[in-house]
This record gives C-alpha cells, structure tokens and sequence, in this order.
C-alpha cells in the first residue's frame, strides 16, 4: 500500500501538491473558520478547471493538464479574498487564460495563480489578499515548512524558496532590527506570516515559471525579495512578495537566455521510449 502510494507521487510531482494544499485548505476550514467561504472556492476551482477542459478540447492537450487547474484554484483560493463569485470566476478565467496566452517559446511566463490574483485585483475593486488570515505561530510554521520542504525537494525548487525566504528575511532583519531598533520578537511575527509562507514554498517555487538554470533562480529569487521589501517598505504595499514576483517574472524569459538549461518536466522522462511533452501542462 505505502509502496503504491509512493509510487503515485513519484509519477507526478502535482500530486503532491495537490494533497498539500488541499490539506491546507481543509486546515483553513476545520482550524480557522473558513467555512463561510465555501461557495467561493468552489467557483475558483471550479471554473479552473472549466477553463482547462476547454483548453483541452479547443487546443487538443492532454487531460493531466486538469491536474495543473486543480493546483491553480486551490492556490487562489488560500490566497485571493473577493466580495462576490463573478470575481472569483474572472481570477479564474484570468489564471488558465494567461497561461495559455502569454508564453516565450512553449514556456508560460507568469505564475497562473498569481497572474490571476494580480490582474483581478487590478481590473476589479472586488479583490484582495489578506496576509493576517492564516494568523502566525510556531505550529503555522511547521506546517508550511515541513510539508512545502517535502513537495520542493520533490520538484526541484527548494534552491529558489530557501533564496527567497532568506534574502527577504536578512533586508527586514537590518530595517526591522538594525534600523529602527525594534525587537526580535517582531521580526519573528514579520517573517512567520501564513500568507508569506504560503507564498515562498508554493507559488514563487513553480517549476514551471522558475529560471531553468540554478544559478539563475538563485539571482532570480533574490531579485524577487529585494523588489518584495521596497514595495513593502517604501510604497506599503499589502501582500509585497505577490506584487514583486509578477513584475520579476515579465524578466524570466531574459534569465533563461542568459543561464541556459533544461526546461522542468512534471513527469519524469521514461527509457526507450519517445515523448512528445505538451508546453501547457501547468
């Protein structure tokens, strides 16, 4: 049984994320009174995966694409807050459509969740994130950190997590600490926030709108941080990090021509054999 479990993760890292944050949503309605909420997830995953069954049949892809819409509407409905389900359709509609559109040679360039949070909140005054509704603490932490390590060391992002979380935590460390004399304890509740951690290990960790190379996520990711603390620090901008990745990524196509490799591939290539990847599959 463990063994065919096992197995079922090894073929596809999305599996594994899919259980992660699926157990994270149910955290959220069992733990934190998400329930009230119900209608709007549905409608986010929902039409997620409405949107990739039309893909799938209008563009001819493969149906393991839904796995990627699954991914997609739970990641927006841990993160996006609207006031009504229009919105959240349109997050949707936003998310799986930009992914098909805005590419670079077969690559999707913007994280489809957070291009659906960025866009909505910018076409619509319905939309929102807000960073207290996970609340903080040391168990919150070892939640995220312990199952989001386990789903990176899977797909191979843990590099561009780890660059982030500590290049963002040494520049509010020096302001926070050094600059302005606060105490520990504060940039302990800065950096232990839900939504930042939910954030470092599950959206600016997609393998496929990372840099291909290693040493270009490593830049890439302390490039995330630092625009991440100066709109946060100097524009007081809520929910910074999601801001920043969406401007970054508009430069991912530059560090893969800059730091050539090998694109990520969700399934893990089969001997002998000859596959034909499809460049929507995330």
């Amino acid at each position: 049984m463990l063994r065919t479990l096992m197995d079922f993760f090894r073929r596809d890292a999305r599996h594994a994320q899919i259980v992660l944050l699926a157990a994270l949503l149910v955290h959220g309605l069992l733990n934190l009174h998400w329930s009230l909420q119900l209608p709007r997830y549905a409608v986010l995953i929902g039409s997620c995966l409405a949107m990739q069954a039309m893909a799938v049949r209008v563009l001819d892809l493969p149906l393991s694409g839904l796995k990627s819409a699954v991914i997609t509407g739970l990641g927006l409905s841990l993160l996006l807050h609207v006031g009504t389900l229009g919105t959240a359709a349109l997050a949707a509609v936003i998310a799986i459509g930009g992914k098909c559109v805005l590419r670079d040679r077969g690559k999707h360039v913007f994280n489809p969740g957070n291009l659906g949070i960025v866009l909505t909140i910018i076409l619509s005054r319905d939309a929102w994130v807000s960073p207290g509704q996970w609340g903080s603490g040391a168990l919150l932490l070892v939640l995220f950190g312990s199952l989001a390590t386990m789903m990176l060391l899977r797909v191979g992002r843990a590099d561009v997590a780890f660059t982030f979380l500590g290049s963002f935590g040494l520049l509010q460390f020096a302001r926070t600490v050094m600059y302005l004399g606060w105490g520990t304890d504060v940039f302990v509740h800065q950096m232990m926030n839900g939504s930042l951690l939910l954030f470092s290990f599950f959206m600016i960790t997609d393998p496929m709108t990372t840099p291909n190379a290693p040493r270009a996520r490593i830049v890439w990711g302390m490039l995330v941080a630092a625009v991440a603390f100066l709109l946060a620090d100097r524009v007081r901008i809520q929910a910074a990090p999601i801001w920043a990745l969406f401007l970054v990524s508009m430069f991912t196509p530059v560090f893969d021509r800059l730091w050539r490799a090998a694109r990520f591939q969700w399934s893990p290539p089969v001997r002998n054999t000859q596959i034909n990847i499809d460049p929507i599959t995330s």
